[in-house]
């Protein structure tokens, strides 16, 4: 049993609750002391001797309340402390002064095989250097390559003053994520979506006409095209910039936690819920647009609720029983097939048409060649912002490779790329092997070398030319595939001397 004494702050008062605990042979588990009050965790405190406690403490003076809780004040802090870090899907690890390791995240054990804990930051990564450089610059460090049980990660290094430091591994997936989250030069609406190529052109044309209409919008595209950054555009330019634009992944919450961030809880709705309850995004994001990714993961019941929601605007918070109605418009976004889905029992039907009202497709960037070295340029300042070094330039020798990529993992994949070929390169020039450290795979078909931008970007138009045509064997056919004009292509197609222009 845990409880909580308070009391008029006075020399001796707090032994003087203690001593009588102690009187009565209690095992202390915790005792936490901050004046004017005590908590004190005692397993083998029954309801009978707290009866009789209670009395003999009211006794003290100064002892104004005596009562039970559920848990103390620290070791609340503890499992919230625990709560955060097992949610963090980095590694992360807490430092003291002198470099050794204080606790470790799950992410971060898993990892390593065992815990951590009092091992030196020198011998976990078996770098001594990587130890002497943190002590020497005050745990201050530009974004550094590390090696931990043979998976390479980047270790960035948070100064906690006269305490130490907080170390976050991220894995080289990861590094585009943290560049989608620096805004295009603080650019809004469609200034930040980069690129002029004609998918990129129709996409902004299309996505500028659905941004203006107060209804549903579905955005659909492969992992990693920029389905957010449409949607925040799209937020951007309606009338309902002013009010706020808050986004849900559907799919990296459990369904309990996803139906609490979208439409809040009531008080009282469950252990350790807040007091007075707490509003979801849904209340939040009123008169604004609440941004829904992965819906293609959202589970059948909160299928349920949201087209419930849909239908009238209104929803009950989670351990609720009042209605509650607000005015948001909901953008979505997958980048799995919906209609599939549907045939498939595995979304609902009425739901898609609802989500379905307008949509939009954002091009994968195999489609948008002529924006890949305007992206990766972009990209590489970036980056070398970010992580503070100076300017880095992309050699000429880069271009087929970076042109010749299929770039499964689309405009994040190629963020990925740019940002581990700038933390790792040693000079300010990054050539191909750089690209190749930061593990691009891509297949030198040309490694020859490059004599201008220009020969690059028509060695690529060529290669695309000659994949699509057996496909769409006539210049007006290719054009309305590439979104382009017909004289164009059959203007490439003389000078690359591909089938017959028509």
């Amino acid at each position: 049993m845990r409880i909580h004494v308070s009391f008029i702050d006075r020399v001796g008062i707090t032994q003087e609750v203690l001593a009588l605990l102690g009187a009565r042979n209690l095992n202390l588990d915790a005792v936490e002391m901050v004046p004017p009050n005590v908590y004190i965790d005692a397993p083998t405190l029954s309801p009978l001797v707290l009866e009789e406690l209670h009395d003999a403490l009211f006794r003290v003076k100064g002892v104004e309340d005596v009562r039970v809780v559920d848990i103390l004040p620290g070791q609340r802090r503890h499992l919230q402390l625990e709560a955060l870090l097992a949610a963090m899907a980095d590694p992360v690890l807490a430092l003291d002064s002198a470099g050794n390791v204080l606790l470790a995240n799950p992410a971060l054990v898993e990892l390593y095989g065992r815990e951590p804990a009092g091992q030196s930051v020198g011998d976990l990564f078996a770098d001594p250097a990587l130890l002497g450089s943190l002590l020497e610059q005050g745990f201050r460090l530009p974004l550094r390559e590390v090696n931990l049980n043979g998976q390479t990660l980047l270790l960035d290094a948070t100064p906690i003053t006269d305490a130490g430091a907080l170390l976050t591994l991220y894995p080289p997936n990861r590094m585009g994520e943290r560049l989608a989250a620096l805004h295009h030069d603080h650019a809004e609406g469609f200034d930040s979506l980069l690129g002029d190529s004609a998918p990129i052109r129709a996409l902004k044309a299309r996505a500028q006409r659905v941004a203006a209409l107060d209804a549903p919008l579905l955005i659909q595209g492969e992992t990693g095209t920029g389905k957010e950054l449409v949607a925040r555009a799209c937020h951007a330019v309606s009338a309902r910039h002013g009010a706020p634009f808050l986004a849900l992944n559907c799919a990296a919450l459990p369904e309990n936690l996803a139906e609490s961030e979208l439409f809040g809880y009531a008080p009282g709705a469950f252990t350790g819920a807040q007091r007075g309850g707490k509003p979801g995004l849904m209340e939040l994001a009123h008169q604004g647009t609440v941004f829904l990714d992965e819906i293609g993961e959202m589970s059948p019941y909160l299928q349920a609720k949201l087209l419930r929601f849909l239908n009238d605007g209104s929803f009950r918070r989670v351990g609720g029983d009042r209605e509650v109605k607000v005015n948001v418009r909901i953008l979505s976004a997958t980048h799995r097939n919906l209609e599939q889905m549907v045939a498939e029992g595995a979304f609902r039907e009425d739901l898609f048409y609802r989500l379905n009202v307008l949509n939009l497709n954002v091009p994968p960037l195999r489609e948008r060649g002529e924006d890949i070295l305007l992206l990766a340029r972009y990209f590489m300042q970036q980056a070398c912002t970010q992580i503070q070094r100076p300017m880095c330039r992309l050699t000429a020798n880069t271009y087929p490779a970076l042109l010749g990529n299929r770039w499964p993992g689309n405009v994040r994949q190629l963020q990925n790329v740019i940002f581990r070929a700038a933390a790792v390169c040693e000079s300010n020039t990054v050539d191909i092997g750089d690209l190749d450290i930061a593990g691009t795979r891509v297949t030198h078909r040309n490694d020859s070398e490059v004599v201008s931008l220009e020969q690059a970007v028509g060695a690529y138009e060529k290669a695309l030319l000659e994949k699509l045509y057996p496909s769409y064997p006539s210049s007006r056919q290719l054009a309305s595939r590439l979104q382009t004009s017909h004289t164009a292509i059959a203007n490439r197609l003389r000078k690359y001397g591909i089938g017959g222009a028509s």
